[in-house]
């Protein structure tokens, strides 16, 4: 079951009130959300977007029965107004961002973003790139490894863990996750593994953001999709870490705020906000889609709609 599923729809609906309304779903992932939208709004076209291939397999498979109406794109999802030049489209009605690793990527061991299972180093979510987790672990400098274990993992023993990655990859390099693992919880406090779960989970977050440039492309992409809206659009966000809610909350409160000079007797309307927010801060997931699909529980969404165009579409 995809996270919030009805929410989503709920919050969105509205801006499908109209001819052909278009959506880009930019976290395709194995296309549950595209494929609750195609079934719910008959008249709807969905652009996938995802950069995991594996992702573009499954989800095709799952969506073939819809026919032209699902438009996969293999890209990052800041590429937003590349892909609507691409099809000379000067807006959509609806973005869903549905962010973090997907189920499938966790589920498939192999790939390395889950410390719960000893596989490569790798946690690409696109694996035509380059840089692994494998890279990181082994190249990068005690202080790069530091700033990245406390700022993207919010992980406060990041100095302990960067020293003991250091110092095992010095006899050999860490070429799997239960190497990795097992260095963290040999240089994580025993009663700080009791109380906070398991010690491993905020390193790898952080390498997987690292080796992805997850907050990197959020950044963009934000800014992108309230661009790419049309007049009535609806952007949905679902965010798993208070770094990427950080990125969102702010991209849409800047464009939700007046700019109209402080103590100015009259808004006028260059000054009116682009956005209009349509929750209230960030909406957490009820009890029963928490247990319906438990990696709802550290979900925050935030929506908000557009109201005033203030670019035109080349």
């Amino acid at each position: 079951m995809p996270v919030m599923l009805e929410r989503c729809l709920e919050l969105l609906a509205p801006a499908f009130d109209r001819e052909n309304p278009v959506v880009i779903d930019a976290t395709l992932g194995m296309g549950g959300h595209s494929e609750a939208m195609l079934e719910r709004f008959p008249h709807l076209t969905v652009i996938g977007i995802d950069r995991d291939l594996m992702a573009h397999r499954m989800a095709g498979e799952r969506l073939q029965r819809f026919g032209d109406r699902f438009k996969p794109v293999h890209a990052v999802y800041d590429k937003i107004e590349q892909i609507l030049l691409d099809r000379q489209l000067q807006g959509v009605d609806g973005i869903l961002m549905d962010l973090g690793v997907s189920s499938m990527q966790l589920d498939e061991r192999e790939r390395g973003f889950a410390y719960s299972y000893d596989a490569p180093l790798d946690m690409r979510m696109d694996s035509t790139e380059e840089l692994t987790a494998a890279v990181v672990v082994n190249e990068y400098e005690e202080h790069q490894l530091r700033r990245i274990i406390r700022t993207y993992g919010e992980e406060k023993f990041a100095s302990r863990i960067a020293r003991g990655i250091v110092e095992a990859r010095a006899n050999q390099p860490l070429k799997t996750t239960g190497e990795l693992v097992a260095v963290i919880q040999n240089v994580v406090p025993v009663g700080a593994q009791r109380k906070g779960g398991h010690p491993a989970k905020r390193t790898f977050q952080a390498l997987r953001i690292e080796v992805n440039h997850e907050l990197e492309a959020l950044e963009r992409a934000v800014p992108a999709a309230i661009n790419a809206l049309n007049l009535g659009g609806r952007l949905v966000a679902m965010s798993y870490h208070s770094l990427e809610d950080k990125i969102v909350k702010q991209a849409i409160a800047e464009k939700a705020r007046s700019s109209a000079p402080k103590g100015f007797p009259v808004e006028l309307e260059e000054h009116k906000p682009e956005l209009k927010i349509i929750t209230r801060g960030a909406e957490p997931p009820t009890e029963t889609e928490i247990e319906e699909n438990s990696r709802a529980a550290s979900a925050k969404l935030r929506a908000a709609e557009k109201i005033k165009m203030t670019k035109v579409a080349s």
